[in-house]
């Protein structure tokens, strides 16, 4: 695969690889976008100076392109949320409509959209999360999750765990766990962490699924114990952890953490902002393992993203708290009009054309063999975790250590080993989804077996920069020097 590609049989409905087809080069609309980008926008988690942002000209399907005619593969779906595709048309068109009838109105007012949205999104979520609360994203939808928990139970404390991301805003950053929390955690969130399960690095020294999911679940409940029960009202977790390397939990797992959360009145969150619609080839993540939380967050997804959409799923037992007590939140655009029909154009649109369907067949037939088949000829490749097309490579120097292939939070010198792999994946036509010592592998659900093929092709010759920086890749350089 070349970033120069011609056009794949995949893209809209209507006419696939068509707008691709008629797009031609364009170098002063690139100079002209990249000068104004460069003078006024100021990007998230960037040192502003030392960015280079490339100018997109056009997106359709699984691919996006350049204003230099280079088309690249959308292995990240963006930031996991593509699932649908780039400008899918029956979504473009709701849009559009919409946009036509009604733009805007108060969240206070009854309106179509919202309520057959809020209906569409109630049919798929697991057990009686009924009422569907609407935000703006990913980030809004679990501080307003934590804040329904902290009144529902009077209680002040939120566990997650180390290995987590759950959004940028005040309490959500405090709840997330990676190292993008540092800089604005004051200590004072009424956050407690722990570890989750991850038998390939386990905390447990455990050996087995078996062992870790017992004694994840066993550290879980004595942290609660230490901590006060009485003083916890909710544990959110991912219901597969994303950002932090798609991990799968152990059998048992989250229906124990239910279980710990039913014996001391806790209340149990289950963030698939990432995880939902399609993702993993059901509706929800939850599916996949029979469990039913209290709160439901979503976002993503939901709308693949073309307008600005997240929110909440309730449970019938904490509806009822604000039956006859106001709920103490809100947000102007609760509900957008033009968010909600993007969001019934999608949901309907997946069930139509199979999409979720397509996902799960893709992962089991094609991602799933695919990048395992990769690991058994690249060195660099310690661990293949996923389901859908949600999946993750894990990165190592050495797979007897498992030492990652750069250290955790690495920057600058550091990280140049998946720096060079990165650049590898772009240069052979393929955007990648790189996350410290991780590669994720999450094309969007309408992805074909032909596109999932061609970024398998992509990430074999890329994994070769990988490869040079292990412990193999070491020894092989010495034996050709010598």
């Amino acid at each position: 695969m070349t970033s120069n590609n011609t056009p794949s049989q995949s893209g809209s409905a209507a006419a696939p690889g068509q707008r691709f087809a008629q797009f031609q080069p364009d170098p002063a609309a690139k100079a002209a976008v990249h000068a104004a980008d460069r003078a006024h926008v100021f990007h998230s988690w960037s040192a502003q100076g030392l960015i280079d942002p490339l100018p997109i000209a056009g997106a359709e399907g699984s691919y996006f392109w350049d204003y230099d005619g280079n088309r690249f593969l959308d292995f990240s779906s963006q930031l996991v949320n593509t699932n649908i595709g780039h400008q899918h048309p029956k979504v473009v068109a709701a849009i559009q409509e919409q946009a036509g009838r009604l733009c805007t109105l108060a969240p206070g007012f009854a309106v179509d959209v919202r309520a057959e949205a809020a209906r569409l999104i109630a049919e798929r979520t697991p057990g009686d999360l009924d009422k569907i609360f609407f935000t703006n994203a990913g980030a809004e939808a679990v501080e307003h999750a934590v804040r329904m928990a902290r009144v529902h139970t009077g209680r002040p404390k939120v566990m997650s765990a180390y290995r987590s991301y759950h959004g940028a805003t005040a309490a959500a950053i405090n709840l997330t766990g990676d190292p993008r929390r540092w800089a604005s955690d004051t200590g004072t969130a009424g956050v407690v962490r722990f570890w989750g399960p991850f038998l390939y690095r386990s905390h447990f020294h455990a050996t087995t699924e078996a062992e870790e999911c017992e004694r994840a679940l066993a550290h879980l409940e004595e942290t609660i114990l230490f901590e006060g029960p009485q003083s916890i009202a909710a544990i959110i977790l991912e219901t597969i952890v994303g950002t932090a390397g798609v991990l799968m939990p152990p059998a048992g797992y989250l229906a124990g953490v239910r279980a710990i959360c039913d014996r001391y009145g806790i209340v149990f969150i289950l963030d698939e902002v990432m995880a939902g619609f399609g993702r993993t080839g059901t509706w929800f993540a939850a599916d996949l393992f029979d469990v039913t939380p209290d709160l439901l967050t979503f976002a993503k997804g939901v709308n693949s993203g073309y307008v600005p959409l997240g929110g909440v799923a309730i449970s019938g037992a904490i509806a009822a708290t604000f039956d006859q007590r106001p709920y103490p939140g809100g947000l102007t655009y609760s509900g957008h009009p033009l968010a909600c029909a993007s969001a019934v154009a999608t949901i309907n649109t997946m069930a139509e054309e199979g999409i979720v369907e397509n996902a799960a067949r893709i992962g089991a037939d094609v991602l799933g063999p695919g990048l395992r088949e990769l690991a058994e000829r690249h060195p660099s490749i310690g661990e293949v975790r996923g389901a859908g097309v949600f999946w993750a490579l894990d990165l190592v120097r050495d797979r007897e250590t498992r030492e990652p292939l750069v250290p955790y939070n690495a920057t600058g010198a550091d990280n140049q080993p998946m720096a060079e792999f990165a650049a590898a994946c772009k240069k052979q036509g393929l955007w990648p989804f790189v996350n410290m010592n991780r590669t994720h592998v999450v094309p969007a659900c309408t992805v074909t077996e032909a596109e999932a093929k061609d970024g398998l092709a992509a990430l074999d010759e890329a994994l070769n920069a990988a490869d040079a920086h292990t412990t193999a890749g070491a020894a092989g350089a010495a034996g050709r020097v010598l």
